[in-house]
């Protein structure tokens, strides 16, 4: 199952408190030049920013011409900004480059092509290089009239603080139990509560159709000895498409809960060194898919490194 892209995604769920703020400002004249829509991966922050803009081109409806073009990418007062595909490697660069950001400056410059407002989504502002970053801070100082930039970020504490106090905040939360049965309708619920309000998650976690990923990922965490037939298996899981990362998350998010649970009993050494432990396995995760390097090793890299830890308690 997979969902539609959040340009053609209608339905909002579980943000309608965040869209009527943005309605607010919008009705009483009042809307900031720049906002900033952050919470967790998968959650429908893009969703949410492409609903935002269809308000401010009236193109609310999408089977109104405005809307149809909206959904196209055709649509000459919006402009989206998103890490781009590396054509030698065939998935989505790390970064977002100040190149991918330059198209920006040539928009503002033109006149509205409808005579409204022009809107600019820049999906995942954490991944602007350095560079990048600082050429959309110019654009953030010095707005242009009827100009609106959305910008959605998993993470806003690593992004510039200028580039922050730039913007207006809508900080999203994790769907309830609910919304998330609502929008995925044919998933388990153990899936759906694993998932942590998370659509995106949610399909992620349930390409794990027979749940092995899971138990080899349990596995490494209590820390039970791999047979040689098991780093057979690993080696194929690898090769499958989604493998090696669904695995990262899997034994990311056991770590992180080893981590919560050492700092609430008050073993901070303990919390400290799981979240050295889950630093080093995304290190490791980002290496191996940005360098193309071998699946199968990281796979037993992560798994010698995850199995090396103290279980503080049963998961």
């Amino acid at each position: 199952m997979t969902m539609p892209s959040p340009r053609h995604t209608e339905e909002l769920f579980g943000h309608h408190e965040a869209e009527q703020c943005f309605l607010n400002a919008f009705q009483t004249e009042r809307l900031h030049h720049a906002w900033l829509i952050s919470g967790p991966a998968g959650i429908g922050k893009a969703t949410l920013a492409f609903r935002l803009a269809r308000h401010l081109l009236k193109g609310d409806d999408p089977m109104s011409p405005t809307g149809r073009r909206v959904r196209a990418g055709t649509h000459g007062d919006l402009l989206e900004i998103s890490r781009q595909i590396d054509p030698r490697k065939g998935r989505l660069r790390g970064e977002i480059t100040v190149s991918d950001v330059q198209p920006i400056q040539n928009f503002l410059h033109h006149t509205a092509t409808e005579g409204g407002w022009r809107v600019v989504i820049v999906d995942g502002v954490e991944f602007l290089n350095r560079f990048a970053a600082n050429a959309l801070l110019k654009i953030l100082e010095e707005p242009p009239a009827q100009t609106v930039l959305l910008l959605t970020t998993t993470a806003p504490g690593a992004l510039l603080p200028t580039l922050r106090s730039r913007c207006r905040r809508l900080a999203l939360s994790p769907l309830s139990d609910d919304a998330m049965r609502a929008v995925l309708p044919h998933v388990s619920m153990d899936v759906i509560k694993r998932a942590h309000g998370s659509p995106g998650r949610a399909l992620f976690l349930a390409r794990d159709k027979d749940g092995r990923i899971a138990a080899l990922a349990q596995q490494a965490l209590e820390g039970q000895p791999m047979e040689s037939a098991l780093w057979q298996e690993i080696g194929q899981l690898a090769r499958e498409a989604d493998g090696f990362a669904l695995l990262c998350d899997l034994l990311g998010e056991g770590i992180a809960q080893r981590a919560r649970h050492a700092a609430q009993h008050g073993d901070l050494a303990g919390a400290a060194r799981f979240a050295e432990k889950k630093s080093a396995l995304e290190t490791l995760r980002s290496q191996t898919e940005s360098f193309s390097l071998d699946k199968g090793q990281a796979m037993r890299q992560a798994f010698d490194m995850v199995s090396s830890l103290e279980a503080s308690r049963p998961l």
